[in-house]
């Protein structure tokens, strides 16, 4: 679509597989950002590559905008429902920016508690970093599952994060609903030369919302 800006991929992919090399209980693991992890539960296995890759985003692509999107827990369809995709971010700005993005294109979105001084404790453990899952599941554990990720760029990385938890609504029945691609394309479509796309996108060129009526700045966005 043209996209004016340096614009980067990353697809956090492992094969689900038992083998001599599989992740026990009680494993410690050390993931790319340097920090250590117990493995509490081995079925909260999908944040420790997404964990890898924001972390990729930051020190490897110097990202000034990381957004993770991922099927990440069956709580995000209790929280926010089958419709509605889950929203947690560091930005206040861009979380409308993802609501206004999904009622333009479809994509459903709806915001989730951003409270990292009081929810991360859910991950305390005594041997590591922190523990890959949560010590309470009736504490938001969608909320807290971003906030585990989050964790690996640093709550006070400068940059936008935002962190989308499709889980629900990617399907409908035994079918795939192609969710997401109408959401990243109406989000990010005011960096590209599609008309159709500068105008539903509720963001300028570099993540601003246009109803502020700022020029753009000169900095190009890096946007994963």
């Amino acid at each position: 679509q043209g996209f004016k800006d340096n614009l980067h991929a990353v697809f956090c992919l492992a094969e689900n597989a038992v083998g001599p090399r599989a992740t026990r209980p009680d494993d410690i693991h050390v993931l790319y950002s340097g920090k250590t992890v117990e493995i509490n539960n081995t079925d909260a296995e999908g944040r420790l590559i997404l964990a890898d890759g924001v972390a990729y985003a930051c020190k490897d692509l110097g990202a000034d905008i990381i957004l993770d999107m991922a099927t990440l827990t069956g709580a995000q369809g209790i929280a926010t429902g089958k419709y509605h995709a889950a929203v947690l971010t560091n930005n206040e700005e861009w979380e409308k920016a993802c609501v206004k993005a999904g009622r333009n294109c479809g994509d459903l979105v709806h915001p989730l508690v951003y409270c990292p001084e009081l929810h991360f404790s859910e991950f305390t453990s005594a041997v590591a970093d922190m523990k890959n899952s949560v010590a309470d599941r009736d504490n938001t554990p969608s909320s807290c599952a971003g906030l585990f990720i989050a964790s690996h760029i640093g709550f006070d990385w400068p940059g936008v994060w935002v962190h989308i938890d499709i889980a629900a609504p990617v399907h409908a029945g035994e079918r795939a609903t192609g969710y997401g691609v109408a959401l990243l394309l109406s989000l990010f479509g005011g960096a590209s030369e599609d008309p159709l796309l500068n105008m539903v996108s509720p963001l300028g060129c570099n993540g601003e919302s246009p109803t502020e009526d700022m020029e753009r700045d000169s900095k190009r966005r890096r946007l994963v």
